[in-house]
């Protein structure tokens, strides 16, 4: 009879040589060097491209940052607002108390922890006022100091109406630093894209700043046809603004009606003068004629005994029925 073969339960001794993964199981695959040497690669080119991308857009002042409020410098630009409406800083304060910072301000890099403010003094004074530490900014590169100003004023051009006198105020002051070469240039690079008429309105409330700035109680409140007409007038005849200066001085306005009460009756001065100088013209070789309202004047060489004679028998018959 033959002998049955008795079957032994593997164990750790006797199952070196068995197989023990399942059939259905795949064979590993050799993962080759080339391979990681090429994930590494791209995937330190595409860290590489966000690093230069990132550097790219905060060199252009594209990355919204966190900056604490005491390392922003308000005034390392001349600004060009002067006043500020309580009403209108009211409600800045209380949309930034209610929905937060929405628009960054704009500053320039002045060392490693200052900023210089380009726009955005409202909401840094509102932020201020509401006892807030930080502002969200844009720091930006501009080329030059026109750059910034033009930048600045730029901004609130589109944000806020500022008057014409404020217009005028900033081209002067960065005149008067060296930006621009002279008041009409300061207007054109920083006003460039308001129409021709504006810029012009602009120079002769340039011509108000430099001669009646020190004097001047409510500038930002004098109207635009007012203050063209005074430009004119003074560019006409600079001793009017010596005259202008004597009667604000005289007697200080207490208020914007008033200062505009004293500017329109200087105004009024040179035109009704003007009135009464009569308007000479040569009607004639030798003749003159001035003329005024129920007056005429002839005078000249060809004004002879003869030519009055004339004259007085012709005026005799003109003056018959």
């Amino acid at each position: 009879m033959a002998k049955r073969k008795r079957l032994e339960v593997p164990t750790p001794a006797n199952s070196s040589g068995l197989e023990t993964k399942s059939a259905l199981s795949p064979a590993p695959r050799a993962r080759m060097p080339i391979a990681d040497v090429a994930g590494d690669t791209a995937g330190r080119a595409a860290l590489e491209e966000v690093a230069r991308e990132m550097t790219a857009a905060e060199d252009e002042g594209r990355i919204i940052k966190k900056l604490p409020l005491d390392q922003i410098e308000m005034h390392h630009l001349s600004r060009d607002r002067m006043v500020f409406d309580d009403e209108e800083m009211a409600a800045l304060q209380a949309s930034l108390a209610e929905r937060g910072q929405q628009t960054p301000i704009e500053v320039l890099r002045l060392s490693e922890d200052r900023y210089g403010l380009i726009s955005g003094l409202r909401r840094v004074l509102a932020l201020g006022a509401l006892g807030q530490g930080d502002v969200l900014a844009l720091v930006k590169t501009p080329e030059d100091s026109q750059s910034t100003y033009q930048a600045m004023v730029e901004e609130n051009e589109i944000r806020a109406d500022l008057s014409f006198y404020e217009r005028a105020n900033i081209a002067v002051a960065a005149t008067e630093q060296g930006v621009f070469a002279d008041e009409r240039d300061a207007v054109k690079t920083l006003f460039a894209h308001a129409p021709k008429a504006r810029r012009s309105k602009i120079l002769k409330f340039v011509t108000l700043r430099k001669t009646l700035g020190a004097a001047l109680e409510f500038p930002t409140a004098i109207p635009e046809h007012l203050g063209v007409k005074l430009g004119q007038a003074i560019e006409a005849d600079m001793r009017l603004a010596a005259t202008i200066c004597k009667a604000l001085l005289k007697k200080t306005p207490a208020d914007p009606a008033t200062e505009r009460g004293i500017l329109e009756a200087a105004l009024k001065g040179p035109e009704k003068a003007s009135e009464k100088v009569p308007k000479a013209q040569e009607i004639a070789p030798g003749l003159v004629l001035e003329t005024k309202a129920g007056r005429a004047v002839l005078s000249g060489k060809a004004v002879d005994q003869a030519f009055l004679d004339a004259l007085c028998e012709w005026a005799a018959g003109r003056a018959q029925p």
